[in-house]
């Protein structure tokens, strides 16, 4: 019986060593689980909330790839057809397309631009001559504005690199583009300036005096203006 007394005293010597060990008991811990328990219930539904958005946006994300991927076909393919008619236009012949670099990535894939002027393969584009180049270029920028138009367009000098024959086509090209969009060039080639319909030039009779001189050109003959 003494040994059981004594096993007892331990045993209770035992747990109240662990309970001082514990320190004292915390009156407010009811009320601070209910605060965390309250805290984490707002938390889970938060993050609930953002695992339902996530999701939302990673579905838009994937729509929005698709109507984009199906918006850019649907503009290559259109400006393709325009760039194979305007390039056989100015180039009397020949053909030229856009290439994507990469069909498997498409998001991250570039153009090459392949074209083949009459009488030659077909290649890329930096291996043309100088002229080929800004003919292949101007029916590229014409495709474009084909697909989208709009009623005016400036261009700067783009006849620089161009010889008396190509002037004339790419004239001819803007003028029949001319019926739903008004074109204002600058142009030092005189080919270019017997096409347009109105001439603006700049002279300086004077020293430190410019003068804006135009000329109307048409089937009504020319009337020339100052101002």
């Amino acid at each position: 019986m003494d040994e059981v007394l004594v096993a007892e005293e331990e045993t209770c010597h035992a747990l109240r060593q662990r309970i001082e060990q514990m320190g004292p008991v915390n009156m407010m811990a009811l009320d601070e689980y209910k605060e965390t328990a309250e805290r984490h219930g707002f938390l889970e539904t938060q993050r609930k909330d953002l695992m339902e958005s996530i999701e939302n946006t990673q579905d838009t994300i994937k729509e929005i790839d698709q109507i984009t991927r199906s918006k850019f076909d649907e503009a290559l393919a259109k400006i393709n057809e325009n760039f194979a008619k305007v390039f056989a236009g100015l180039f009397n012949g020949g053909q030229a397309f856009l290439r994507i670099t990469d069909q498997e990535n498409q998001a991250e894939s570039g153009l090459d631009i392949v074209a083949s002027p009459p009488g030659k393969k077909l290649q890329n584009v930096l291996l043309l001559s100088g002229g080929e180049k800004s003919l292949t270029a101007l029916a590229l920028l014409v495709a474009i504005f084909q697909f989208q138009p709009s009623p005016f367009c400036a261009l700067d000098e783009v006849d620089a690199a161009l010889d008396e024959t190509n002037v004339a086509r790419l004239g001819i090209l803007l003028n029949s583009l001319s019926r739903d969009t008004q074109f204002l060039l600058v142009t030092h080639s005189k080919r270019m300036m017997q096409i347009a319909d109105m001439i603006y030039g700049v002279t300086m009779q004077e020293p430190g005096v410019s003068k804006v001189v135009s000329v109307r050109l048409g089937s009504q003959g020319q009337q020339r203006a100052t101002a």
